[in-house]
């Protein structure tokens, strides 16, 4: 590995008692015959559990087919690679010559593999506490961008649907600043549109994260939905 655990630590927001947990996390099957695969099981039950506990809490008066939905889209693989890309997760990956040569450490499915692994891995060496602090710290954009009207669909888009079926020119996205070390960037973008005087904003750990947030922020000042603050 080209870097030192140690800064990925920092990035995670965790520092390893048991070094050896972090280092199996990391570990492909591609590379070893001990690998990743027990603790990604591990790490893919607790982050569901994390994320199921965190939408019934936000959301009380859901069904359960929302708040499945909407849990779904938490951990779906595509979510998982975002924040592992943020983590520059790749860089650390143990992988055999032939994933390397394919190009595996930027492969969304190992990165978001990995990421559960590293879950599985915080819950064994600090415990069930520090474990769900650490997922809830990594998805908080995620969590403060759903709502649950019409849980199939994205921010943007309920956003657009409404502004269509308004005649309504559709909005206009901004980045507007970039923060961070290049490993672990926050995207700042505003939202305008014509119904509203002030620019809504969003931030995130990518561009599209932000634009999702500043859509709901937008929906919210609409009076389209409510606000979960």
């Amino acid at each position: 590995m080209s870097q030192s655990l140690s800064r990925l630590e920092r990035r995670l927001g965790h520092t390893f008692q048991n070094q050896e947990l972090m280092l199996l996390a990391l570990t492909h099957r591609s590379f070893a015959g001990r690998n990743n695969e027990r603790l990604e099981f591990l790490g893919d039950a607790i982050l569901n559990f994390v994320a199921g506990e965190a939408l019934f809490e936000r959301f009380p008066q859901a069904r359960e087919g929302q708040l499945s939905r909407l849990r779904a889209r938490l951990v779906k693989g595509e979510t998982l690679a975002v924040l592992a890309r943020g983590f520059e997760l790749g860089e650390y990956l143990r992988l055999g010559s032939g994933e390397l040569k394919s190009g595996g450490f930027r492969r969304e499915s190992i990165l978001a593999d990995a990421l559960e692994a590293l879950i599985g891995a915080i819950y064994l060496d600090a415990g069930m506490d520090v474990a769900r602090a650490r997922v809830l710290d990594w998805l908080t954009n995620e969590l403060d961008g759903l709502t649950l009207v019409d849980t199939n669909k994205d921010p943007k888009t309920r956003l657009q649907e409404f502004l269509q079926s308004r005649a309504v020119e559709l909005p206009r996205y901004e980045v507007v600043d970039i923060q961070g070390e290049p490993h672990c960037r926050t995207f700042f973008v505003q939202c305008e549109i014509a119904l509203l005087t002030d620019k809504t904003q969003g931030q995130g750990a990518s561009r599209r994260i932000a634009e999702q947030v500043a859509a709901a922020a937008a929906l919210v000042a609409l009076g389209v939905e409510n606000s979960h603050d």
